[in-house]
């Protein structure tokens, strides 16, 4: 049975940030919330809220455990430190978040919510 990734929407952002920080390689949860506060720098995400994240994610079957040899062979780091990566899935579920999302600023835009100019 395949799960629709519409079922999982919509994603709680600090959820969507983590799964789009894996669209990029594995990583390991320092990585993940550097990540993740490079690409948003006015919202921090805390290590302990990270691991509820990243508990929650591989439950759903959208990240998954990453044999640390070879997420760290992959992104030349040491390997005792634990990596995710993005499953099909995941990534199912957050082009399905990206496209939710461009909808909702689609009708953001049309009641002129947005500053002018913006994209």
């Amino acid at each position: 049975m395949s799960i629709d990734p519409r079922e999982l929407l919509p994603l709680p952002p600090h959820d969507f940030q983590v799964l789009l920080a894996l669209l990029e390689a594995p990583r390991h949860a320092y990585g993940l919330t550097r990540a993740v506060d490079e690409d948003n720098g006015d919202v921090r995400l805390e290590i302990g809220s990270l691991y509820r994240i990243l508990s929650r994610l591989t439950e759903e079957g959208l990240i998954e455990d990453v044999a640390p040899a070879t997420a760290a062979a992959s992104a030349g780091h040491e390997s005792r430190r634990r990596y995710y990566r993005i499953t099909p899935l995941g990534r199912k579920v957050a082009e399905s978040e990206a496209t939710r999302l461009t909808t909702v600023l689609r009708l953001a835009r049309r009641r002129n919510l947005l500053p002018k100019g913006s994209r």
